[in-house]
């Protein structure tokens, strides 16, 4: 494995694999420390949602709070430290719900969702280039939502669905 790139999140490196046909082949590949993913539940059951400008697709996005896990650190307290910075909000109870690969293909990014509840409203901690907004909706239009293609964003998506699947179990 060759490192081709480092930056302050992550790295590209090249790997040699051996095709089917024997042949080496190269491959590329984003090494990323693993980032968190967190569903924020409201006492009243609606979703603490962000609008977020994204530089890589120049849009801005809704999606769920997340982001990147800092050198040793657990999970779950990058769980509790990007909830506040994006939301301000702080969780009394936050719990693990499932690990996912964002994109396999050429990304290695380990997501943990995490669900919170027990919300506490506060100040937000906004990084420089962090330009964030809350957005609290029902699940129901959060779905609606993803169906009309206002959400985009995967890793939403994915914790929005698991929601609606917990919800059905519960009935």
């Amino acid at each position: 494995m060759e490192t081709l790139f480092t930056s302050r999140i992550f790295k590209v490196v090249k790997k040699i694999i051996t095709g089917r046909s024997g042949r080496s082949l190269e491959r590329h590949v984003v090494i990323h420390p693993g980032a968190v993913v967190i569903l924020p539940i409201l006492d009243d059951n609606r979703i603490v949602l962000i609008r977020q400008h994204r530089v890589a697709v120049d849009e801005t996005l809704i999606e769920l709070p997340a982001g990147t896990l800092e050198p040793n650190e657990l999970p779950i307290a990058t769980a509790r430290r990007e909830l506040i910075e994006e939301t301000g909000y702080t969780a009394k109870n936050i719990t693990s719900v499932m690990t996912f690969f964002a994109s396999p293909g050429f990304v290695h990014e380990e997501m943990h969702l995490f669900k919170a509840t027990g919300l506490i409203p506060g100040p937000t901690a906004l990084e420089d280039g962090e330009k964030i907004e809350t957005l609290i909706v029902a699940l129901p239009q959060a779905l609606h939502m993803i169906a009309n293609g206002e959400i985009k964003d995967a890793k939403t998506i994915i914790g929005l669905y698991w929601l609606k699947l917990e919800e059905q179990k519960l009935r």
